[in-house]
């Protein structure tokens, strides 16, 4: 389905965006027609900071190349900076395409404009403008929420171990005040807002554990990506914190962020949200949560009601996205480290995944 429209999509606007390009550069394939679509959408030089990122005296043409150069490395799922420059020494399609003219850029370059852009969370603000302007003036049935594991090669944090504080035992004295009860993250949550609520998220590489289909639990080393989709699994929001963070600690920043871009409906999560806290967010946004809910122990699960037992069938688009964005767009493999440098490459993944399916979806 994506290589019709793609191909239907660039034969209509292949002559306005790029002039006489086949002719001189053919044979073009799918995967060239698919970054040319993908930048086109996104549309990444007014995103560029005014500033030269490389010294005074840069050419324009050079930021934007190398910019290009990451959004086609996203969409070719190429794992590394280096396989990205051996890929455009021997394409010269594919070197047309991004717009490098002449000797290609050496590695330390490309390396030096990846830190940068990941700095000025370049790849984050195209995608959040890109959101903005394709739902304007769209209405989304349903927002489905996740998580996934991001494996990286980094060495987890060491955790200070906590003081253990012992208790008293028996009623309190007469007079004696109690040290009031510290408020869980979602709840704190509820009366911040949203930069105060990211800012207090955990982001350094950790040990994480999750539950697989099998109830196994599942543990690796890095990082988790927590993600809001609509229903065509087109990514509405995206953040990443340490592997540690229960996924109920992202869902109210989450609401925000997508409460912000779009106009939706309804929330889509797992048991593993269940909060009063997080549907009393929804709810004041105007919208439906519907939370798959927990069995309590000694008890029996009381299932959905069936109408909303069918809309949450519709959540596992948000689970098929995560498996794109790992298998298809370079979010499983990458040799970055850092928090800031793999959620760079992980959202230039994100939005190039992301035009591709508006393309597909809304052409």
């Amino acid at each position: 389905m994506i290589r019709s429209k793609v191909i239907q999509y660039f034969s209509s606007m292949q002559p306005e965006l790029f002039p006489g390009f086949v002719e001189e550069v053919s044979p073009t394939t799918d995967k060239h027609l698919k970054v040319i679509i993908a930048l086109d959408v996104i549309d990444i030089e007014k995103h560029l900071p005014y500033e030269s990122l490389f010294g005074v005296g840069r050419p324009r043409k050079d930021r934007l190349s190398l910019a290009h150069a990451f959004i086609a490395k996203s969409v070719l799922n190429l794992t590394t900076t280096v396989a990205l420059i051996d890929r455009l020494k021997v394409d010269k399609v594919l070197r047309r395409i991004c717009g490098f003219e002449g000797k290609l850029p050496c590695e330390a370059t490309f390396s030096n404009a990846f830190r940068e852009y990941a700095e000025f969370e370049l790849a984050q603000k195209a995608h959040d403008s890109l959101v903005k302007e394709i739902y304007s003036e769209r209405l989304i049935g349903h927002i489905c929420r996740d998580s996934t594991a991001i494996n990286a090669r980094e060495q987890p944090e060491k955790k200070p171990k906590k003081e253990k504080k012992k208790k008293k035992r028996g009623r309190p004295k007469k007079g004696e005040e109690l040290a009031p009860k510290e408020l869980t993250r979602i709840e704190k949550q509820r009366g911040q807002n949203l930069e105060d609520i990211l800012s207090e998220l955990p982001t350094k590489c950790d040990v994480g554990g999750k539950k697989n289909s099998k109830g196994n639990v599942e543990w690796w080393v890095g990082y988790k990506l927590h993600l809001d989709v609509d229903d065509h699994g087109i990514p509405i929001s995206a953040i990443l914190t340490s592997a540690s963070v229960h996924d109920s600690g992202v869902a109210i920043p989450l609401e925000k962020i997508t409460s912000g871009r779009v106009h939706s409906l309804y929330s889509l999560m797992d048991s593993g949200y269940v909060s009063q806290e997080i549907e009393d967010e929804i709810k004041e946004a105007g919208k439906v949560p519907i939370i798959y809910p927990k069995k309590p122990r000694g008890g029996e699960l009381v299932p959905l009601e069936p109408p909303s037992a069918e809309r949450y069938k519709i959540r596992t688009t948000v689970e098929r996205t995560n498996s794109t964005i790992k298998d298809d767009f370079g979010g499983r493999h990458f040799r970055v480290k850092g928090y800031t440098k793999v959620f760079a490459h992980l959202m230039f993944g994100i939005l190039g995944m992301s035009a591709l399916r508006i393309v597909e979806t809304f052409t």
